[in-house]
């Protein structure tokens, strides 16, 4: 038994603080306890803070939407014209037709 007990030591992991228990003779680690949690006092300003930006973010990204619709609307519509003035200049013809090919 008490070679066992030689055989095996316990180490801090110094990333995350979980207890380690190694065996020298293996080079394996046989148990792993779990890292304490530490548990910080709530702090009410900083989810209010958070919310606060979100807002702003929502907000801010709506006027950019919406700003955009209307300038897609006048895009369109100057789209539209500049095709029917084109339109307006070529003759009309009929389109072929897979048929007319043979």
């Amino acid at each position: 038994m008490s070679r066992r007990d030689s055989a095996t030591f316990e180490v801090v992991c110094p990333c995350c603080g979980a207890l380690l228990k190694i065996d020298a003779s293996l080079g394996k680690v046989i148990h792993h306890a779990a890292p304490p949690k530490h548990t910080k006092p709530l702090d009410i300003e900083h989810p209010a803070q958070l919310l606060e930006k979100e807002k702003a973010r929502r907000e801010a990204l709506f006027k950019q939407s919406s700003e955009e619709e209307k300038l897609k609307s006048q895009l369109l519509e100057r789209k539209f014209e500049e095709a029917l003035k084109k339109s307006k200049d070529e003759p009309v013809s009929r389109p072929t037709r897979d048929i007319d090919l043979d």
